[in-house]
């Protein structure tokens, strides 16, 4: 029985290789996760930013947070520039911004709360990279490996790792300015890797009037993608944006330790979004997130109560992250398979809510610890969100099933 299961496993992962353009796909995944690694950048750095501008903790959470709400904003309007003029082009602006913020930002004195506040306003641009990367990659593959096609390319937060890990030890050492001027050369590498590589799919679908998008945002389905992907999707961002805080003030962790905490739980929620997308592909993304939201619920409930035990608390974190990865690229399974021509402008719709959905998540557990001392009420509030979306769940599957997702409409389970 197994071998014959990995048979058929390996064929369908070599079908999916064929039925693609490679290049373009690995270009979208590395430009994606770079830009992660620099959205998120200033969680690892916050602490060392905190002691040398002497911030307060409300000052120290304000400053994580800047870049996934402006990275959230940016996303819709991100959405229409990626129809009207291809997401290759597109793509090729936004890392050149980012490149500009980077370069400038090493180069002077960062000595104001205003500057740095600055700087991750601009650093937000990063957090597009998903409005772009995601219909990059679809438009070159068929309905069947939507899932995996797209949980490969939105494997971004994977650069969280690199910035959890490897930010608070060179800041230890350089300085958190020289960080900045360290991440010019990833950044760097993957504008010249995407410029060479990346390439807009011919099947590109006609421009669709302003109008049309108007009626894509009133329409219903949108938004339950929206915050499904607020919570799933956003709830990765926040994680890796906070528990580097999280892990210092709750178990009094050295910011590196801290950062190697961190790494751990946000490289599970992001090596295993491809592999949501590959569960939804062969079980459907409805019954994938049914599951995977079930498992956000109860490990957010736990974490909550506060363990004693640092391993276990990691350990709780690392399944909650795994599972809102996978939920993420569940979510993207369905998303082209309901708003086809509109793909562009719905993935910058969805997108932002899971930047919004990061913001607030990330903020309500910092004000839980600013306002009540602990982080306990933050948690079991993260943990109400997933009630709300497994309730959402439930009330839509029946018609989503039976319209566009009936086997009429499309091959790919739903």
């Amino acid at each position: 029985m197994w071998p014959a299961l990995d048979i058929e496993v390996f064929m369908s992962f070599s079908d999916f290789v064929k039925s693609g353009h490679k290049p373009t796909l690995f270009s979208a995944f590395l430009y994606s996760d770079m830009s992660f690694m620099v959205w998120v950048l200033m969680g690892p750095l916050v602490i060392f930013i905190g002691q040398d501008l002497r911030l307060s903790i409300d000052q120290q959470y304000n400053l994580v947070a800047i870049p996934l709400l402006t990275g959230a904003l940016l996303r819709i309007p991100m959405g229409f520039l990626v129809d009207h003029f291809g997401p290759m082009r597109v793509g090729l602006l936004n890392q050149v911004v980012v490149l500009i913020a980077l370069f400038i930002a090493s180069q002077g004195e960062l000595t104001t709360v205003d500057g740095v506040y600055l700087l991750a306003i601009t650093l937000g641009v990063a957090g597009t990279s998903m409005a772009v990367a995601l219909p990059l990659t679809s438009r070159w593959y068929p309905d069947e490996y939507q899932g995996l096609a797209l949980g490969v390319a939105g494997a971004a937060s994977s650069g969280t790792v690199f910035a959890a890990l490897l930010a608070p030890g060179l800041a230890e050492t350089y300085g958190w300015q020289k960080v900045l001027e360290f991440a010019l050369i990833p950044t760097g590498i993957t504008f010249l890797v995407y410029l060479v590589f990346a390439k807009d799919s011919p099947r590109r679908p006609e421009r669709q009037k302003f109008s049309r998008y108007m009626k894509v945002i009133l329409d219903p389905d949108a938004w339950w993608f929206m915050l499904l992907y607020a919570m799933a999707f956003g709830g990765v961002v926040a994680l890796a944006s906070i528990l580097v805080l999280y892990f210092n003030q709750q178990y009094q962790l050295t910011a590196v330790t801290a950062g190697y905490y961190t790494a751990a739980c946000v490289l599970a929620g992001s090596a295993l979004r491809p592999v949501g997308g590959w569960l939804a592909d062969h079980w459907g993304g409805i019954r994938s997130m049914q599951v995977l939201y079930t498992v956000v619920l109860v490990t957010l409930v736990l974490v909550g109560l506060a363990p004693s035990s640092t391993f276990i608390t990691m350990a709780l974190l690392m399944a909650t992250m795994a599972a809102l990865g996978m939920s993420s690229g569940a979510v993207f399974q369905l998303v082209p398979l309901r708003f086809r021509k509109e793909v562009g402008a719905v993935t910058g719709l969805v997108g932002a809510a899971g930047g919004l959905g990061g913001f607030f998540l990330a903020q309500i557990l910092g004000k839980s610890k600013v306002l009540s001392g602990d982080f306990q009420t933050g948690f079991f509030i993260f943990a109400g969100l997933a009630i709300i979306c497994l309730l959402g769940i439930r009330r839509v599957k029946s018609r989503w099933r039976t319209t566009w997702g009936s086997g009429e409409v499309t091959s790919a389970r739903v």
